[in-house]
C-alpha cells in the first residue's frame, strides 16, 4: 500500500498537520491500494495525541486482535478527552475479540455501547471533534470496511476523510442515536438504514425510469458484495423495461437475472474474482445529466436494509465524483479477472480478444496507485 499523495507531506510530530490537510478537502481513499495505517489509523493516532482534540467517536464491527485503534482510544480517554466507541458483539466470528475490547475500552474510561436493540450495527463511521482557532470543528471518516487493520491489506474498499459541516452533522446525529437510544432521524447527506435507505433507494431507481421515459439521461451503475433483496430487484426489473442501461458489478450472491428478454434486457451482472477481496458497495445515478454518486456499508440485501443499522454516504465532492467514475469504469474494462452472469444464470470469465492489452482491475489500481 502506499500513502496516499495528499498525505506524504504530513509530519507525525505535528498532529495539527493532518487535520489542516482534511479541512482543505475531502480525501478519497482506495484500499488497499492507499495505505489504510497511513491514513486513517493515523488520523486516530494523531487525534489521540493532539491537545486540542475534545473527542473521538467510533464504530467497530470488526477488528484484529492486536488492533491499534483501540489502544489510541484508550490512551486518547486517559488523556482527558471524550471517547465513545459502539463496539457490534454479533459480528460473526469476531464476538469473542469484540467483547474483550469492550471490555477494555471500559476499563480505560471510554463510554462504550454494545449497539442497538434487535438491529446488528453495520456502519463505519468515524468522528473528530477538534477545538481551533474560531471555534470546534469537526473531521469525519465515512467508510466501506472494518477499521481492521488486517483485513485493510486484502480487502477492497473505499472511504473519504472529510470536514463537510453537512457529513459531520449527519455523523454526530447517528453516533447520538448509537448511544443515546435516540431514534435516527432523517440527514443531509447520509442514507439510513433502517430507517431512509430502502425509501431512497427506491425513490432513485424510479427517477431513472422517469429520465428514461422522458428522453434524459439515465443509468444505473452500482457496485456491491451481494444482491438479494426482491423488491429492489423488482425496481431493477421495471427500469430496465423502461429503458434504465444498468450496470451491476456483485461480487457473490446475486438472485437478480440478467438479459432476460422483456425483463431485464438492459441489465448487465459480472464480478471481478482476483488477488483482493471486492468489498465496497458504490452507487451511481445518472440522474437526467446530474449525476449522484453513494458510497458505504450496504448491500442491496434485505438484511441490511431492514435488519441493521448502515450508512451510504451521496458524495457532495466534484472530485471525489470523478474519481469515483475513475474507478467505476476500471472494472468495466476489466477483460481478464471479471465474470459475466448470462441470462441462464452461469458465469464466463471475460478474456482479452485476439490482439487486445490484457487489463485486470486490481492490477491498473496497483499502477494507478504507484503513479
Amino acid at each position: 500500500p502506499v500513502t496516499h499523495p495528499r498525505l506524504r507531506h504530513i509530519d507525525d510530530r505535528d498532529p495539527a498537520e493532518i487535520f489542516s490537510e482534511i479541512a482543505r478537502g475531502d480525501i478519497l481513499l482506495h484500499h488497499p491500494y492507499v495505505s489504510f495505517d497511513s491514513s486513517v489509523l493515523r488520523l486516530i493516532e494523531a487525534a489521540a495525541g493532539d491537545p486540542d482534540v475534545l473527542a473521538i467517536k467510533l464504530t467497530i464491527y470488526r477488528t484484529s486482535s492486536d488492533s491499534p485503534i483501540p489502544r489510541a482510544l484508550a490512551e486518547a480517554a486517559r488523556q482527558g478527552k471524550q471517547v465513545a466507541v459502539l463496539v457490534e458483539i454479533t459480528a460473526r466470528f469476531d464476538e469473542a475479540p469484540n467483547i474483550a475490547w469492550g471490555q477494555y475500552l471500559e476499563k480505560e474510561g471510554v463510554h462504550v455501547s454494545y449497539g442497538v436493540e434487535r438491529l446488528k450495527t453495520h456502519v463505519k463511521l468515524a468522528l473528530i471533534v477538534r477545538e481551533e482557532q474560531g471555534g470546534i470543528r469537526r473531521y469525519a471518516h465515512v467508510g466501506t470496511g472494518n477499521y481492521h487493520s488486517g483485513t485493510t491489506r486484502v480487502y477492497e474498499d473505499l472511504g473519504v476523510l472529510t470536514a463537510d459541516p453537512e457529513i459531520c452533522d449527519d455523523v454526530a446525529s447517528i453516533f447520538n442515536s448509537l448511544t443515546g437510544s435516540m431514534p435516527f432521524g432523517e440527514c443531509k447527506r447520509l442514507l439510513v438504514a433502517p430507517a431512509t435507505m430502502r425509501k431512497c433507494f427506491t425513490a432513485m431507481i424510479r427517477r431513472e425510469s422517469e429520465h428514461a421515459r422522458a428522453g434524459r439521461p439515465c443509468g444505473i451503475r452500482a457496485k456491491m458484495n451481494q444482491l438479494q433483496d426482491f423488491e429492489i430487484i423488482r425496481e431493477l426489473y421495471e427500469a430496465s423495461q423502461a429503458g434504465v442501461p444498468i450496470e451491476l458489478n456483485v461480487r457473490g450472491l446475486c438472485c437478480l437475472r440478467p438479459g432476460v428478454p422483456g425483463l431485464s434486457e438492459n441489465i448487465r451482472v459480472f464480478g471481478v474474482v482476483g488477488r483482493f477481496l471486492e468489498h465496497s458497495r458504490i452507487f451511481r445515478f445518472e440522474n437526467g445529466g446530474e449525476p449522484e454518486h453513494l458510497f458505504g456499508s450496504a448491500d442491496w440485501m434485505k438484511r441490511n436494509l431492514d435488519g441493521r443499522v448502515e450508512t451510504i454516504l451521496s458524495v457532495p465532492d466534484r472530485e471525489i465524483q470523478r474519481q469515483i467514475d475513475e474507478i467505476l469504469d476500471v472494472y468495466t474494462t476489466d477483460n481478464s479477472s471479471a465474470w459475466d452472469c448470462d441470462a441462464d444464470g452461469v458465469y464466463r470469465q471475460r478474456t482479452p480478444a485476439e490482439g487486445e492489452q490484457r487489463l485486470s482491475a486490481q492490477e491498473i489500481f496497483i499502477e494507478m496507485a504507484r503513479a
